[in-house]
């Protein structure tokens, strides 16, 4: 497979929590920060620039709706112009998030191209099935999924007009390790037919296994293309510290890459969206290298060019 890859940026933090003294989170400066330890030429990558966020509004959580509700649908919006634009030409996305709210802008983006039956794989240490009612931060950031595929009483969840953004039978969850809580929608989620391999199984299972279940999730014969949601945090905290919510244990970047790699290679991929890398977090570094480190790894040689 050979393939131009694009970078759009998504430096969106509007669905994210904001941090404990009311700040708005920095994850808004994550494309950047990646972007100046050479990842566009490290890719060998077109650079689409960045899709400019609204202001983050809804500091105190509102009743009833997520925060941020029209800041998102509209960001949504916008960004799917930008990753149709790299992906009906043929191009490989890599969209730079960001919090997990902005793969509802590139599922809306993806369908141009993929259709209702567009698939998604959503690699995430927790599940983002809540609904609005459930999360315990309104933001949309820890509904993501829960609103890609339909579910919650508000506009984010119809984004895709009279279809959900994905159907549940085109989508795995990979690595997820929260707590049974509830936060995250886990009873909703067990009910549902979304493809469920959380972190202890992916370290058990034949990883060649686990990605073929997956695209046969998320790649049906009659599919026309599939999305990959990639949250930072599935990696262990000891390799990516700079997240907001880390939870113990997860993937090292050589598991991750084992898993990921069958993925991207497939011909019906259109894109992967990478989030919640927080470079407030990182004041060293250290994580922003080994993200770029890792897509350079998963996307340069032998994979895309």
């Amino acid at each position: 497979m050979a393939r131009a890859i694009a970078v759009v940026g998504a430096p969106s933090s509007i669905g994210i929590r904001p941090y404990d003294d009311g700040v708005a989170r920095h994850l808004n400066r994550a494309p950047h920060v990646l972007r100046e330890r050479g990842l566009i030429k490290r890719l060998r990558a077109e650079d689409l620039g960045d899709v400019a966020p609204p202001s983050y509004q809804d500091f105190v959580r509102p009743l009833d709706r997520p925060r941020n509700e029209d800041q998102v649908a509209a960001y949504s919006r916008s960004l799917a112009q930008r990753v149709s634009a790299a992906i009906v030409h043929g191009q490989f996305a890599v969209v730079l998030g960001g919090d997990c709210s902005i793969v509802l802008g590139c599922l809306l983006g993806a369908r141009k191209k993929a259709g209702e039956d567009v698939g998604l794989v959503y690699v995430d240490a927790h599940a983002d099935f809540a609904s609005p009612e459930e999360s315990r931060t309104g933001s949309v950031g820890s509904m993501a999924l829960a609103l890609a595929t339909g579910r919650g009483d508000t506009a984010l969840s119809r984004l895709g007009g009279s279809t959900p953004l994905v159907g549940d039978r085109h989508v795995a969850l990979l690595g997820r390790r929260e707590d049974a809580a509830g936060w995250y929608g886990q009873p909703a989620l067990a009910k549902s037919s979304i493809l469920d391999v959380p972190s202890a199984q992916l370290l058990t299972d034949d990883w060649l296994e686990v990605a073929a279940t997956t695209l046969d999730q998320v790649a049906p014969p009659n599919g026309r293309g599939f999305w990959i949601q990639l949250d930072v945090d599935v990696l262990d905290p000891n390799a990516m510290a700079a997240v907001d919510s880390p939870e113990p244990g997860g993937l090292t970047p050589r598991e991750l890459l084992r898993v990921l790699t069958p993925l991207v290679q497939h011909p019906s991929a259109l894109g992967l969206s990478l989030t919640t890398y927080d470079p407030a977090l990182d004041p060293d570094r250290s994580c922003a290298r080994r993200l770029v480190n890792m897509l350079e790894a998963l996307l340069a040689p032998g994979l895309l060019h």
